[in-house]
């Protein structure tokens, strides 16, 4: 790329906007970018418009950035303009690479989501029957928003996507990495995870490990920590052992548990599936019934061990009728 500035997209789905905040959070660095780089398209900071996109050459953008899930037709839309128009598709941030939060909507159907948004919601006149249309006529001609899909899909659900940059969001460090690696023309195998390791967060982790057993989850307000053993020992739910490492470990580190925002280790088909496993290893009981009251002690299993990656989990979503 010596020589020539490389041309960026960054798009934002369904998601929160934290992977958008966390290219500021490069700091100095997004000099950087900017002098290596022309930002075509970044809804949150730059004024570029969809018919923008729609006119440049097919793979004339050199990277697309694209963070969130698709949840809605506008957000399948771009996501294959970006694709058509970019040479590299990265999927940014759990959202995009695994599903992410917006993917636990997948334990609902859409009706579900609707009728709790629209119907029944504290907060909307009693009595509401107003639900979304694709398409309402008014006075000056016919609204038209996008179609909310059925489901929460991951972005290489519906684009062929060449890199993957795991964490909600991805640590600024791992930013600076992916793009002076494309910058330096030093990328890995296409489908590989980029800026992040092959290891677990526990083996970066710096805590005295002892792999007790325990008779008690408990969450971290509970206790007061010893700020030098490990989060499992003392029974606060840490999914480390089970997720990729790459973060800087920065959740443990501050006294939370892993939450499991790298997605598995490589080779893992499941991740739930393996943090259920973590999570079992260390109860300290054969007996069924105890076993069950020490899990009750888990808020809720499925959005400790899915919390990011249910559209990418052998369940997938909700069957909807």
């Amino acid at each position: 790329m010596t020589g020539k500035k490389l041309q960026i997209a960054i798009y934002w789905g369904a998601g929160c906007g934290g992977c958008d905040v966390a290219v500021l959070d490069t700091n100095e660095f997004i000099l950087d970018v900017a002098a290596l780089a022309d930002i075509r398209l970044w809804p949150i900071a730059v004024d570029g418009k969809y018919k923008d996109v729609e006119a440049m050459r097919d793979g004339e953008l050199d990277l697309c950035l694209f963070n969130g899930a698709v949840r809605n037709s506008e957000n399948e839309h771009i996501a294959k303009l970006l694709r058509k128009k970019s040479k590299l598709m990265v999927a940014f941030g759990s959202c995009a690479h695994m599903g992410g939060i917006p993917g636990l909507a997948n334990l609902a159907t859409r009706d579900e989501i609707f009728a709790r948004a629209y119907l029944d919601n504290p907060s909307i006149e009693h009595g509401n029957k107003t639900l979304p249309q694709v398409e309402t006529k008014v006075a000056a001609g016919t609204l038209r928003i996008p179609t909310f899909y059925k489901r929460v899909y991951k972005l290489n659900d519906v684009v062929d996507v060449d890199y993957y940059v795991p964490g909600c969001p991805p640590a600024p460090a791992q930013i600076k990495a992916v793009i002076l690696a494309i910058v330096g023309g030093a990328l890995p195998a296409k489908g590989s995870v980029v800026g992040a390791s092959d290891r677990a967060v526990c083996d970066d982790c710096k805590r005295e490990k002892k792999e007790k057993k325990i008779a008690r989850f408990k969450r971290p307000w509970e206790m007061i920590q010893d700020p030098a053993k490990c989060l499992m020992d003392q029974g606060i739910l840490c999914v480390g052992a089970a997720t990729r490492s790459g973060c800087g470990v920065r959740c443990p580190n501050t006294g939370q548990g892993c939450r499991g925002c790298y997605g598995p280790l490589p080779g893992v088909v499941d991740h739930g599936t393996k943090i259920v496993s973590a999570i079992s290893s260390i109860i300290d009981s054969k007996d069924p019934e105890e076993i069950a009251k020490i899990i009750q002690g888990i808020p809720d299993i499925i959005a400790i061990a899915y919390r990011f990656g249910f559209p990418a989990s052998l369940l997938q979503r909700k069957i909807q009728r």
